[in-house]
């Protein structure tokens, strides 16, 4: 079906505002289904005085409703009686006359009934469906609203404890407090781009890009580049979202702040593949790469602490080693279909 008859169809009965133009119509109608069956009057067999009137009440009663329609059975009825039922030009009512009307009588009844009954189960269906959709576009409008409102809090988090780190003079708080800022700020910049409204799964290849290009803007270092190759259709579960979202930055911000060191730039690149229902994510930068004997399982970093616990809350593995062709690479490996924790 056609979008414009589809259209069309919702719309009926059509002028409902102005019924007068149902009316006309039906009288038109009515007249032209009489012409037609004069027309058809010679080459017609005895015993079919209807013909041309039933379409013609379908026709009012499916575009016009319910009045129009009852009106052309009406004028469609007494026009087949005096013209085209015997005995000819009388309105006397035999036995059979008499039958003949009632049958009449009866299938038009049906026929409007049941248009009647059509049209105003489409017009609730109309109604449902408009409130439908203004529900829909409320909960998009709280939903967006909603997270705008989490990531201003989790800035404004991240702004109070930067003003308390100003207060602590132990290098050791100072540090972690400013690891935690760090975290809040990431959460808050990647919080907008990561959830749907109606929860649908995440197209990698949609957000990685967009979180990698914001990784790199606010390191404030333009000479970094940072690229993603991503299997297109790879989706994510909602739930997996912010700790995926958190082991790459975490990858990202390791090879800004210590794989690069003092240089102007590098390349970081983040590789995504799909393999018998298990992710494998790559993020892999040229820099100088982790020192000889490093251990990402015995590190104390919080960073890699922290990647470490939310790759096994998604049923998987990280890890941190020096790239073959220098720099590191940071992998996560883990199930799509993972069910969220309880």
């Amino acid at each position: 079906m056609s979008a414009s008859l589809k259209r069309v169809l919702e719309r009926l009965p059509l002028a409902a505002d102005r019924p007068w133009i149902g009316y006309a119509v039906a009288f038109l109608v009515s007249v032209l289904a009489l012409l037609v069956r004069f027309a058809l009057d010679a080459s017609l067999p005895p015993g079919f005085p209807y013909v041309t009137f039933f379409p013609a009440v379908v026709t009012a009663s499916f575009l016009f409703g319910r009045g129009p329609g009852i009106l052309t059975a009406v004028l469609c009825g007494v026009a087949a009686l005096y013209f085209f039922i015997p005995p000819f030009r009388t309105f006397n009512l035999g036995r059979g006359t008499g039958l003949a009307v009632g049958l009449y009588v009866a299938v038009v009844t049906v026929d409007i009934l049941l248009i009647d009954w059509m049209q105003r189960a489409n017009a609730r269906l109309q109604r449902e469906r408009e409130r439908g959709e203004e529900l829909a576009a409320r909960a998009e409008l709280l939903f967006h609203e909603l997270q705008h409102r989490v990531s201003n809090n989790l800035q404004m988090i991240g702004s109070v404890l930067s003003l308390q780190r100003r207060k602590v003079t132990d290098p050791a708080a100072s540090q972690a407090l400013g690891d935690a800022v760090a975290k809040l700020q990431t959460i808050g910049r990647i919080q907008r781009q990561l959830y749907n409204s109606d929860g649908a799964h995440l197209a990698l290849d949609r957000f990685l890009p967009d979180l990698a290009q914001d990784l790199v803007t606010a390191s404030g270092q333009p000479g970094i580049g940072c690229t993603v190759d991503c299997q297109a259709g790879v989706q994510l579960e909602p739930h997996a979202a912010i700790p995926v979202a958190l082991i790459v930055a975490e990858a990202v911000a390791n090879a800004i702040e210590h794989g690069f060191g003092d240089r102007d730039g590098g390349s970081i690149t983040i590789r995504v593949a799909r393999d018998n229902g298990w992710l494998d994510l790559a993020i892999i930068d040229d820099g100088i790469g982790p020192p000889a004997g490093f251990d990402a399982a015995r590190s104390d970093s919080l960073g890699l602490r922290i990647a470490r616990t939310l790759a096994e809350q998604l049923g998987g593995e990280f890890t941190l080693a020096r790239h073959a062709a220098g720099g590191a690479v940071t992998r996560l490996h883990f199930p799509l279909d993972r069910r969220a924790p309880a």
